[in-house]
């Protein structure tokens, strides 16, 4: 049974993402999960797949299409 109070739970609820965890950072190489992430996909091994095909021929240029 659970001791918290209703406004406890939200406030554990209430916090924002770090940045990091949201994006790739610019310094390192774009990853297959980075690119399907990016897409809104769920990683899969096709999924995987089809962004290690992308990532060969389109290199980074595959993410940055996805960004606004």
């Amino acid at each position: 049974m659970s001791t918290s109070t209703p406004e406890e739970s939200r406030l554990s609820d209430d916090h924002c993402t770090p940045d990091a965890l949201l994006h790739s950072a610019p310094a390192r190489d774009v990853t297959p999960e980075d690119l399907v992430m990016a897409a809104g996909r769920d990683v899969t091994p096709a999924t995987l797949a089809w962004a290690r095909r992308k990532l060969e021929t389109e290199g980074r240029a595959a993410v940055e299409k996805l960004l606004p």
